[in-house]
């Protein structure tokens, strides 16, 4: 699709593309696609004088400088929407392998230490917790966050939810969802499912007395974003029982080492960031970033423009200053 408009130029390589070859790509062309893994800041927006637009293969967009490519009149573009239900339903995945501990289980066959209880079943054996008709917390509900109260409808669970701006009162009687402050949420509710952005405002939103708040018997799912939530404090926790399990797909450091203190524990389910990896999921993504390059190109707004007063400072396309 984008060929059709542009000369492409594609990394091919699995791992990121380097900083300094990144900053050299960037001055030599009119528009970036990028992941969560490419650093658009100052620095290599003031060096890309051809650049106009930058379409992000990611519904977030906390690697992008989007305030100063506003002011330079670069455009950002996201992927909004098409991932909603792959990520609700990974969400659902690792809050009932945590809940149940499908992992801890798994393991627990094929390294044979099923076979060496020599019994088949025992009352006590991989005890996990209950889900259906429990509290689950969310925090934040945008798309994601109200896909995963549809579906937590299912289970017959109490639904709390937080974030700054109550939704409408006929949104929440749809998804079943009581308002409340994060204090209460977190002290009342047996699954906390985190979907916030990473801003300044979210980062470390839980620590140590958030995590401390919550009960004895809570899981915490976070799908959102890495730095949401304070590893350390994360890990202490896990360690000393203040919440029974966590269940991650997004890390403070990503990859996540091997050596890290959250891999050497069973409480913990951890996937690599695979939130949106379906395959029809991916392909959706992909296409919406080319329809976001292709109405530029063609002097019309994206249709999932993340900077929307960049039209103020420049109008869409190539042929304007």
């Amino acid at each position: 699709m984008i060929k059709e408009y542009y000369d492409v130029e594609v990394w091919d390589k699995y791992t990121p593309p380097p900083r300094d070859v990144l900053l050299q790509k960037a001055r030599e062309v009119d528009a970036l696609v990028t992941l969560l893994t490419d650093k658009i800041d100052k620095e290599l927006l003031d060096n890309a004088p051809r650049l106009r637009i930058v379409a992000q293969y990611a519904v977030g967009y906390d690697n992008i400088d989007v305030d100063y490519a506003t002011k330079r009149g670069v455009y950002v573009t996201n992927t909004p929407g098409v991932l909603t239900d792959a990520t609700a339903d990974l969400t659902w995945a690792i809050l009932l392998a945590a809940a149940r501990r499908v992992v801890e289980a798994d393991k627990f066959v094929r390294s044979g230490d099923y076979w060496k209880t020599g019994t088949g079943w025992h009352p006590m054996m991989m005890l996990g917790a209950h889900v259906t008709g429990k509290t689950l917390g969310i925090i934040g509900m945008g798309r994601i966050g109200r896909a995963v109260a549809k579906r937590a409808k299912g289970f017959g669970m109490r639904i709390l939810y937080y974030q700054r701006h109550r939704l409408p009162e006929d949104v929440e009687r749809e998804l079943g969802a009581k308002y409340v402050d994060l204090e209460t949420l977190l002290r009342e509710s047996d699954f906390v499912s985190i979907h916030v952005p990473l801003t300044e405002e979210t980062y470390h939103m839980i620590g140590e007395r958030e995590l401390r708040l919550m009960k004895r018997s809570a899981v915490l799912v976070n799908t959102a974003r890495g730095a949401v939530v304070d590893t350390n404090a994360l890990v202490k926790a896990l360690k000393e029982g203040w919440i029974a399990a966590a269940a991650l797909d997004v890390f403070e450091q990503e990859p996540l080492p091997p050596d890290h203190p959250l891999t050497k524990l069973n409480n913990v389910v951890l996937t690599p960031h695979i939130g949106s990896a379906t395959i029809e999921t991916r392909t959706k993504m992909a296409e919406l970033v080319a329809e976001n390059l292709i109405a530029f190109y063609k002097g019309e707004v994206p249709p999932t423009l993340v900077n929307k007063e960049v039209v103020k400072v420049r109008p869409p396309g190539f042929g304007t200053d």
